[in-house]
């Protein structure tokens, strides 16, 4: 009896810390997982966004905050961190928690899709291929416009100053350099011919800022320039700030500046926000978002928005990236990949 008692005792004994452990290792599973668990409140986005959209997302984030608690009774927040447009899509590369990206340029977003952040059709899932709103290129010029710009073979002027940010780090830098290209081919010229105006353009710029909004800064600020080629919601954001200073042109021909969105979805998913991420770039395409892009002259999709916001906006004559270059990733190949075109451009004028 007394060896029976003692075994069962230790059968006792055992079973107790075999639950112990079971135990012990079930709560270890609970801390480990709430410690791998996001920080990041579902309620709160991230929108990485390139530089020159700083405004327009400070009336547009308020905007959706109050229609999302009015239609749900939920507040949430959005968060916003702006760059040049390539090199905000390096640092979602590099671990940037975006839970959105509203860029400039479609290559910028098809790096990510490289990358596995969001799905390669991320153009479709969305309309107008997924850019709520476009702009243009077109000239700053100081008062009075004293060295008589009108056009792009202009900014190839022996003596001229350009401002424009660098094409290998500006969606604005790229948009740029394709538009002086393509006025060119538009006109009937040879590749030849466009690489020559792009050189002596890039010949004429004295800085390479990283973002159009640096470029902005070294023209208006800095006083540094004749010319400063950048988006048409910028220049004129910059005649309502300055007044008279400065003279807005508009050439011949320009580029079509599409600004693509996509939500980052294995961001989104990791941080349990992909149900707000979507709904906030849904609301660009409403009717009360369009009227607050069209307001920082950006061009709207809406038609409504566009026609009652008409006059902010000149008619200009509009080619896109996929007419005269290809698309984007034929034209990143040729021209700014690394030791491409514009590295060889750029080497030559040093």
């Amino acid at each position: 009896m007394i060896k029976t008692t003692v075994r069962q005792r230790r059968f006792s004994f055992s079973a107790a810390g075999v639950t112990i452990l079971a135990a012990g290792i079930a709560l270890f599973a609970i801390n480990s997982s709430a410690m791998a668990a996001p920080t990041t409140p579902a309620s709160s986005i991230l929108n990485a966004s390139y530089d020159v959209t700083r405004e327009l997302f400070k009336d547009i984030n308020p905007a959706f905050v109050a229609d999302w608690k009015k239609k749900t009774g939920e507040t949430v927040s959005v968060n916003q961190s702006h760059g040049g447009s390539s090199k905000q899509a390096r640092s979602v590369i590099d671990g940037l928690e975006a839970s959105v990206v509203t860029m400039n340029q479609a290559n910028d977003i098809d790096i990510l899709a490289d990358k596995g952040l969001l799905p390669q059709d991320w153009a479709k899932l969305l309309p107008n291929n997924a850019a709520p709103f476009y702009s243009t290129m077109v000239f700053l010029t100081r008062k009075g416009n004293p060295k008589h710009i009108a056009n792009w073979e202009d900014l190839g002027k022996l003596g001229l100053k350009v401002i424009i940010p660098n094409p290998k780090t500006s969606g604005n830098g790229r948009y740029s350099y394709l538009a002086a290209w393509g006025s060119v081919i538009k006109a009937g010229g040879t590749e030849a011919q466009a690489r020559q105006l792009v050189e002596q353009l890039f010949k004429n710029v004295p800085v390479l800022d990283a973002g159009g909004r640096g470029a902005t800064t070294t023209f208006t600020q800095r006083e540094i320039g004749d010319v400063l080629v950048t988006f048409e919601n910028e220049v004129q954001l910059v005649r309502q700030e300055f007044g008279d200073n400065f003279e807005v042109v508009y050439p011949k021909v320009s580029i079509l500046a599409e600004s693509p969105v996509a939500v980052v979805e294995k961001v989104a998913d990791k941080l349990g926000t992909r149900k707000i991420a979507t709904a906030y770039l849904q609301f660009l395409y409403t009717e009360a978002g369009q009227e607050l892009i069209a307001k920082h002259f950006l061009r709207p999709r809406s038609e409504i928005a566009a026609k009652k916001y008409a006059a902010s906006f000149k008619p200009i004559s509009l080619f896109t990236v996929d007419e005269v270059f290809g698309g984007w990733k034929q034209a990143q190949k040729k021209h700014f990949d690394d030791g491409a075109e514009f590295d060889r451009i750029y080497q030559a004028k040093k």
